[in-house]
């Protein structure tokens, strides 16, 4: 048996290939490599470039590589686009889920995680979120997310279909092996460290007037390799059957703001790292920050890398050994 991950050529999908077959796993990447990478995929997964979307494509893979999982990273996440292009969000985040969906249904395929977003919340009420909070996403890219949650459900009830959404918050930080490259990149980290090795002459804040201590969004950051342990966790659980379907945060527990990870960036990268200030962007949330504290108890996971340093000086190491990340140059 093996397991498929869509999206699995991206940033946090390859990170999860890695430790899958760190363990020993049959790992099977579908990736239409539109936002991921070739290069991303490690020696011993098998990679098959198709789209979520082929329902087709995605039952034959199924079927051939005797898949008993899947873990769903494909998606389009940037905010801002959202905003700009809501049907594609839709279109590539809910109809190519749905495709992927039937796929298994067809396939006899039964156990899903799937990569949700802190999104979902939009404003919350009040910090840390925790998974009963309302959810109210306040951008087309949580409502996609959203939008399929709300289906899982359904799914299970009419096919047996079993699943886990995990709500991330921000992931950030490297492995040795893999880190974190978007075309165009709008991550707040690896922007700061382009800025560090010459590549941007700055970093742009979006955003100094909201109701926070500097006045800048925070954020709750985590480590691409807690992520992955914790998808690890949550597949092991769906195939025991320990634990009922449901959604799980992602987070440290603890928020920080863009002129904290800018100051934390410097002192690790020795570099000056100037800014320009900017206005908001559309679709921001003042303040998300988790509470993980149901994984915690359900799963027994726990972060690692907890700590706002650690996980700077990890995305540092990688970008300075691949200034243009998978590019070669």
């Amino acid at each position: 048996m093996s397991v498929l991950v869509t999206g699995g050529a991206g940033y946090i999908g390859s990170v999860i290939v890695e430790h899958l077959l760190d363990r020993g796993e049959q790992v099977v990447v579908l990736d239409n490599l539109v936002k991921g990478h070739r290069a991303a995929v490690l020696a011993g997964a098998t990679l098959v470039e198709a789209d979520v979307a082929d329902g087709a494509a995605v039952e034959r893979v199924l079927r051939e590589y005797q898949v008993d999982a899947v873990i769903h990273m494909a998606a389009f996440s940037l905010v801002g686009e959202s905003v700009q292009q809501p049907g594609l969000y839709f279109w590539n985040n809910v109809a190519a889920s749905i495709a992927l969906a039937n796929a298994m249904v067809r396939s006899g395929v039964r156990l899903l995680v799937f990569s949700s977003t802190a999104a979902v919340y939009g404003e919350p009420e009040s910090i840390p979120i925790p998974e009963t909070a309302p959810l109210k996403p306040v951008n087309p890219y949580g409502e996609s997310k959203l939008a399929f949650e709300r289906m899982l459900p359904a799914y299970e009830a009419a096919h047996g279909l079993r699943w886990i959404s995990l709500r991330y918050f921000n992931a950030a930080g490297a492995t040795a092996r893999l880190g974190e490259v978007h075309e165009p990149e709008t991550h707040l980290i690896p922007i700061v460290l382009q800025v560090a090795l010459g590549r941007r002459p700055h970093v742009e804040v979006f955003g100094t007037d909201y109701p926070t201590p500097d006045g800048t969004c925070i954020r709750d950051y985590i480590h691409v390799s807690d992520l992955a342990t914790a998808h690890i966790l949550a597949l092991d659980a769906l195939r025991a059957d320990s634990v009922p379907s449901g959604a799980y945060n992602l987070g440290n527990g603890q928020g920080h703001s863009v002129r904290q990870v800018i100051e934390c960036a410097r002192a690790v990268t020795g570099h000056l790292i100037p800014t320009v200030e900017a206005p908001r962007r559309p679709g921001d949330p003042p303040v998300l920050v988790a509470s993980s504290e149901k994984i915690m108890r359900e799963l027994g996971w726990r972060p690692r890398f907890a700590e706002l340093e650690s996980i700077v000086r990890s995305a540092w190491e990688w970008h300075r050994r691949h200034p243009y990340g998978y590019d070669a140059r």
